[in-house]
């Protein structure tokens, strides 16, 4: 983590926060062997959908299964980033298919993606040079309800309040 990189809290249902284990928590992926170890124990069927994801604070990245929470793969604590990421075999190498910054649970700002990079560069794994699916969150400073941005309509679907154009959804970030 550089100085000027934001870490996110989770920022989603408190009840499956209160539901992680101080022993869960996705499959840190340190190196190309600890992703090769991953990705052989994955089925077949696994490989067609993308997986969750966090990069912790500590630059690592966590992986777990599509439908787990990413509180959950973080293990309750703050990441760097959050979202889901495809993979696909090529030349004999795996490579970062699709990536997003998809994530309720701690609804990440689109400028995390150095992090990500970071932490995919240090597990040996080809990568696109961005997010291939940005999204855009932001708080309603009027009902304070998380919003996803949708084609720069920066309208609050839930009361219908304009929304910041700076990232906000944590107050205390």
């Amino acid at each position: 983590m550089t100085s000027r990189e934001r870490s996110y809290r989770y920022v989603g249902p408190i009840e499956l926060k209160a539901a992680v284990r101080p022993d869960s928590g996705g499959c840190p992926i340190g190196s190309a062997a600890d992703f090769d170890a991953w990705i052989a124990e994955r089925p077949a069927a696994e490989l067609v959908e993308p997986f969750t994801f966090v990069v912790g604070t500590d630059g690592v990245l966590r992986l777990a299964p599509r439908r787990s929470e990413h509180v959950a793969c973080a293990g309750g604590e703050a990441v760097l980033s959050a979202g889901e990421i495809g993979f696909v075999r090529e030349a004999g190498e795996w490579t970062v298919s699709e990536v997003s910054n998809q994530s309720t649970g701690y609804c990440p700002d689109t400028t995390s993606w150095p992090g990500v990079a970071r932490a995919l560069d240090g597990a040996g794994l080809r990568r696109p040079t961005g997010f291939t699916h940005e999204v855009v969150f932001r708080r309603c400073p009027d009902c304070q309800e998380h919003n996803i941005v949708r084609e720069d309509d920066f309208v609050c679907v839930f009361c219908g309040s304009d929304l910041p154009v700076a990232w906000n959804v944590d107050p205390t970030a």
